[in-house]
């Protein structure tokens, strides 16, 4: 018995502790909102306090304090705008235009096309619109462009090779192997004469292209002309006739022969034909035929001009 009136005195004391801990903090909270109560009031009354014309003081001190913010920030701005401006305009300058792999064409040429000049800005120029420039000259096959930073510029250009001559009215038009129309002149270069295009005379400028149609039989010539240097005849041969595809004609003006080599079939067997015909009948003026078709009991022959 003792001992339960002990235990339950201690449990009455823990709990007249408790309510003492809990009347405490209820106290203290309701001190706390007191005092930030009269805190918002103090504070309040303060502004209440302030005449209008103190009002109107820290009005602009906010503003100006604003105003400077704003100043300060533009003048980061400039400061960055003229920095870059001063990297961008001065330290990009071209001043140097380097051409590669012209033989035709000369570097003061193709820079002229290029409108590109020392002092200007390596990065305002438009590299595809320089590219079209530099590629209306017709001898220029293509063109890469690079920019070498900090300040150089490198144009390398692929040329076109004059491969032929086209009769054109009391001159040539010189063409590559692609047709491509390169330059008139009244002089001959030293390559084969294509003649009997159908391409229009008027048509017939530099930076043209020949017609379709000439266009394949300008493969028909590139094959014999392939084939003839099997033979070592390529450079024999001085004038080719495509006006007719199902004949085509060749001229070897230092044997003085016509060559009738039919269409564009066994060219490789006729041309052997043609190298032995020439070979037995050096010295002779005359016509060689291999226009038959070789794999059907035809014959190539030569017949010897008759001086009349």
């Amino acid at each position: 018995k003792k001992k339960k009136k002990e235990r339950e005195k201690r449990i009455k004391q823990n709990k007249e502790i408790k309510n003492k801990n809990n009347q405490f903090d209820d106290e203290t909270e309701i001190v706390l909102g007191m005092i930030n109560k009269n805190h918002q009031k103090t504070k309040h009354q303060k502004e209440v306090k302030m005449t209008k014309k103190q009002r109107q003081i820290l009005k602009k001190k906010k503003r100006i304090k604003r105003v400077l913010k704003y100043i300060v920030l533009l003048i980061l701005l400039l400061l960055f705008l003229m920095t870059y401006l001063h990297f961008y305009n001065s330290i990009k300058l071209i001043d140097g235009i380097n051409v590669n792999n012209n033989n035709k064409i000369t570097n003061e040429t193709i820079i002229s096309l290029s409108e590109l000049y020392t002092g200007q800005n390596i990065f305002q120029f438009n590299k595809r619109r320089t590219i079209n420039n530099i590629k209306e000259n017709p001898y220029i096959e293509s063109v890469e462009i690079k920019r070498k930073i900090p300040n150089e510029v490198q144009i390398s250009i692929q040329e076109r090779e004059k491969d032929f001559n086209v009769e054109f009215l009391n001159g040539y038009a010189y063409i590559n192997k692609q047709g491509y129309i390169l330059e008139i002149s009244e002089q001959k270069i030293e390559a084969p004469i294509i003649q009997g295009i159908a391409t229009p005379e008027e048509q017939i400028v530099p930076g043209n292209r020949l017609e379709s149609e000439d266009l394949e039989k300008l493969e028909v010539v590139i094959q014999i002309m392939n084939i003839a240097q099997n033979y070592d005849l390529n450079t024999k041969i001085t004038n080719i006739d495509i006006s007719n595809k199902n004949e085509y004609t060749m001229y070897i003006a230092e044997e003085k022969k016509t060559v009738y080599l039919g269409n564009k079939t066994n060219l490789s067997n006729k041309m052997l034909y043609v190298q032995a015909i020439l070979e037995k009948n050096q010295g002779k003026e005359g016509y060689i035929y291999v226009d038959g078709d070789l794999n059907n009991s035809f014959k190539p022959r030569f017949r010897e001009s008759v001086e009349v």
